[in-house]
C-alpha cells in the first residue's frame, strides 16, 4: 500500500480528469511524433511556452468547522499559508508559498502567482495549506492536486482534501484562475 503524500495526492489529481472515472487518455503530445519525425522530449530546453496559468489565492475558510478549535494550536487561533505548485515537464514544475496569516481562522492571502507552462497537458496544480509553528513541525490543513485540464477560469471556490484524499466538508480557498494562451 503506498502512503498518504504528496505523490500519492498527484496520482489522486491526475485521475480527476475525465469526471474520476480511473481513465485518462493520454495527451496528443505524448502520443504523436513532431514535424521532423521527433519524439517529445520532456526535459528539452527548446520547448517553447503554451500558455500562462494566473491564480490568485484571496482567502479560506471552514477550518473552524471541520476541527476543533484547539486542533492547531494550543492557546490560539491558527497561523495558516498557503503553498501553491505545478508538478510537470522539468521547465514547468514550480511552487511559490504565500505569506504566513498569523492567528486567524479565516486567513486573507491576497497573493498572485504566475507560472509559464510549456506543457500545459501533463501540469497538475497542486495546493497545500499549513498551519506555521516555529518550534515544531508545521500541522497539516489541507491539499488538491487538480489537473490543468480541469481548471475553469474566473473566481472559484475549491474545495481542500485531507491526507487520505476525502474531501473535507466545510474547507475550501476562495481564487481566481485566468488562463493566457499564447
Amino acid at each position: 500500500m503506498q502512503s498518504h503524500g504528496r505523490f500519492l495526492w498527484m496520482m489522486q489529481g491526475m485521475f480527476k480528469a475525465n469526471g474520476g472515472c480511473g481513465y485518462v487518455k493520454k495527451p496528443d503530445v505524448l502520443l504523436t511524433n513532431g514535424p521532423g519525425g521527433e519524439i517529445f522530449d520532456p526535459c528539452s530546453q527548446n520547448l517553447p511556452i503554451k500558455t500562462t496559468l494566473k491564480l490568485k489565492i484571496y482567502t479560506g475558510e471552514g477550518w473552524n468547522m471541520d476541527f476543533p478549535l484547539h486542533h492547531f494550536d494550543r492557546y490560539s487561533p491558527p497561523d495558516f499559508y498557503a503553498k501553491v505548485g505545478i508538478a510537470g515537464v522539468p521547465l514547468d514544475t514550480a511552487s511559490y508559498r504565500t505569506e504566513v496569516d498569523t492567528d486567524e481562522w479565516f486567513p486573507i492571502w491576497d497573493k498572485e502567482f504566475e507560472f509559464p507552462l510549456r506543457v500545459p497537458e501533463l501540469a497538475l496544480l497542486c495546493i497545500t495549506v499549513k498551519d506555521y509553528d516555529s518550534n515544531t513541525q508545521n500541522d497539516f490543513a489541507g491539499q488538491i492536486c487538480l489537473p490543468l485540464s480541469e481548471v475553469r477560469p474566473g473566481v472559484r471556490a475549491v474545495r481542500l482534501h485531507d491526507r487520505a484524499g476525502e474531501v473535507y466538508k466545510h474547507v475550501r480557498l476562495l481564487m481566481r484562475f485566468v488562463l493566457e494562451p499564447l
